[in-house]
């Protein structure tokens, strides 16, 4: 009996230690979802991410991407950090926003004077602050930036000055920043899922839409809109973001080696999506496309006067920061 009780207290105590080192020891596989197409740089870097992960961990940690919001729409996978569902998101800064208002600042419109101004931004103390603010308020880590591209208007006419947004019917996000733009020049903004707005576009349930370049190539969206306006409204990124759950559950060399990869794995879009932009252009009116250049300094001024209205989600002293970046 004495030896029966001594046999089952170790049988008890070998599988305690195994339990206990079983995640250290086998590989773990992360969701890492999103709302992008297979094609898009965000998709093929973030793939090539798992091998990096997995030499990073001497295999304790892989990478499987979830694209085409096949893990849900932009609102689920935010939710889905704090669950446990997923991992590592892709998300625009106007949702995670949502829970953290002040970081939405870098997605508002005309907020950034150029490319360099933003660039700066990303990498300023006052975005390590925001992030850190993000953080605090819901226990995830924002551990990258990744360029996202500017956005321009896509409609079945030019627009080339607000006056010809008047009353449009616009397809934006749903995030409420996304409508500051439209606001300000009087059209009508209508939020609908991305995997949706395609057929939106096509059946004429709104008049047009707003996204970078490269996601119009890769949405297809020219194919059921004539006309590409180069409004250049927002300077637009995507936060990598991790779970707290998740973070929670790796030690720190491990998550030194993810965050080190969601770097560089950023970098790797981010530097393809310039690319992409800089001669989309040209390779949009090889396809017949119009594409209008665009005076931005009204649409800039009519928008700016907004910046610090009602539904402005940071403070003046964020706002005055951020512009005094050079």
């Amino acid at each position: 009996m004495r030896y029966a009780q001594s046999t089952a207290k170790l049988a008890l105590a070998l599988f305690a230690t195994t339990a206990f080192t079983m995640p250290a020891s086998a590989e773990t596989v992360l969701k890492f979802a999103h709302v992008y197409e297979v094609s898009e740089p965000y998709h093929t870097c973030a793939v090539e991410a798992s091998d990096k992960l997995k030499a990073a961990t001497e295999d304790r940690y892989s990478i499987e991407v979830y694209p085409a919001s096949s893990l849900g729409k932009e609102v689920d996978i935010n939710e889905g950090l704090g669950l446990g569902t997923v991992d590592i998101i892709y998300t625009g800064q106007l949702f995670a926003g949502r829970a953290y208002g002040p970081i939405a600042i870098g997605g508002a419109p005309y907020m950034f004077r150029s490319y360099d101004h933003w660039d700066k931004y990303r990498n300023s103390d006052l975005f390590k602050e925001l992030a850190d603010g993000y953080m605090e308020a819901t226990g995830n880590h924002v551990v990258a930036t990744t360029y996202y591209g500017q956005r321009h208007v896509t409609s079945n006419k030019p627009v080339e000055k607000p006056e010809d947004m008047q009353g449009m019917k616009i397809r934006v996000p749903n995030a409420p920043l996304y409508m500051m733009f439209p606001n300000a020049v009087d059209a009508n903004p209508t939020p609908i899922a991305f995997a949706e707005v395609y057929l939106a576009l096509q059946q004429g349930t709104v008049d047009g839409q707003e996204n970078p370049l490269p996601t119009i190539q890769a949405k297809k969206f020219y194919e059921v809109q004539s006309d590409i306006s180069l409004t250049g409204h927002i300077n637009d990124a995507l936060l990598t973001i991790v779970g707290g759950p998740t973070w929670g559950q790796m030690d720190e060399a491990d998550r030194e080696a993810l965050v080190s990869v969601l770097k560089e794995t950023a970098e790797c879009a981010s530097t393809q999506v310039r690319e992409n932009e800089a001669k989309l252009a040209e390779w949009f009116r090889e396809q017949g496309v119009n594409v209008h250049d665009v005076d931005i300094t009204p649409f800039r001024e009519m928008t700016m006067k907004l910046h610090n209205g009602p539904d402005a989600t940071w403070d003046q002293e964020t706002y005055d920061r951020l512009q005094a970046i050079e």
